[in-house]
């Protein structure tokens, strides 16, 4: 078991007043609230079946106000002992999320990369993906198939190399409910070039629905190692600018299982329109709604790229760029200038 850290007083009693009265006052504000909540605890057991939800919502927020601010609960929150089936440490971390810039980080790259409005049209994110793919591989030749390489946490936005997001990612989340719900992950390239229109369009590269989370989850995403629609590795496409690789974790309508079949998307990855699919489907991404989470990331081509077309698509792989100018003057180059 962790070791469990003793809450220490900042100042011995008696050396500050101020200290001692602050103390003090949220102490006694901490029960006016612990007293205030068992009046409304009461009025649920006898409250009409409308009434319910109203006093439930008051409670949840009677029972964060009555404990945010004691120290013990500052210091539990600091140092990692906290418990989110508890609503003042779900409190507290959904707003360290908002408020210290992971969020902000996140939605800076989606919108400065016009991730929105190309995939969609808005979003607004309600739990914290965070997303870990193997470190970069050794310079060394010979260390590249001797050395376990390690999961790392991506910064959003940042670049990666194919090689290292070959397998799948390993995903985290936090989520601010305690009861479970269900979610369906996709994972999207919108810079897939498209020959017939000299464009872009939307490759699916992973799709998973029904995912349960709630907020006592804490381990990786229960995802199984080749669901029902494979993951396909980024393969960034020699001659093309980089691609920017998008998850969406969206929670189901009502947060409830979806009747959603993997395999009617799997023969039709390439145009994949993200916006129908959360039409259809019912997903809500207004602000204010249940959302869910997104997380982005940059790659370019490389030599990886040719044996995962060779190996893993067992596909030609193509190759763009812009057609060479011709050279009136090309013949005249190439001759001899001395003879």
């Amino acid at each position: 078991m962790p070791r469990i850290l003793a809450l220490p007083r900042a100042i011995p009693r008696g050396k500050s007043h101020v200290y001692d009265e602050a103390l003090r006052v949220i102490a006694q504000d901490s029960r006016r609230l612990k007293n205030e909540l068992r009046g409304i605890r009461a009025k649920i057991a006898e409250a009409k079946a409308d009434e319910v939800d109203g006093l439930r919502k008051k409670e949840e927020v009677l029972d964060i106000q009555s404990q945010v601010n004691l120290p013990k609960t500052r210091w539990n929150f600091v140092n990692g002992q906290w418990d989110l089936s508890k609503p003042v440490y779900r409190h507290l971390a959904e707003k360290k999320w908002r408020e210290d810039g992971a969020l902000d980080l996140v939605m800076e790259r989606v919108y400065q990369m016009s991730v929105v409005p190309d995939l969609l049209p808005a979003i607004h994110p309600t739990i914290d993906l965070r997303v870990l793919f193997d470190e970069p591989p050794p310079r060394s030749t010979f260390l590249r198939s001797r050395v376990k390489r390690r999961k790392l946490a991506v910064e959003a936005g940042s670049f990666l190399l194919p090689e290292q997001t070959r397998q799948p990612p390993v995903l985290y989340t936090t989520v601010f409910h305690p009861e479970e719900r269900f979610y369906t992950l996709l994972m999207l390239d919108p810079d897939y070039p498209d020959e017939e229109t000299q464009s872009y369009k939307t490759l699916l590269h992973w799709i998973h629905p029904n995912i349960p989370l709630s907020s006592t989850f804490t381990d990786p995403l229960p995802i199984p190692p080749r669901p029902q629609t494979n993951y396909i590795p980024p393969h960034p496409q020699r001659g093309t600018p980089y691609h920017r690789y998008t998850i969406l974790l969206l929670q189901n309508p009502g947060g409830a299982k979806l009747d959603l079949n993997p395999q009617e998307y799997l023969n039709h990855r390439e145009g994949f329109d993200t916006r129908a699919f959360v039409d259809k489907w019912g997903f809500s991404l207004d602000k204010g709604g249940p959302g869910g989470g997104v997380f982005m990331w940059r790659e370019v081509w490389s030599e990886v790229v040719s044996d995962i077309y060779q190996n893993t698509l067992r596909l030609p792989e193509p190759r763009y760029g812009r057609q060479p100018k011709f050279d009136m003057y090309g013949e005249v180059k190439e001759m001899k200038k001395y003879t």
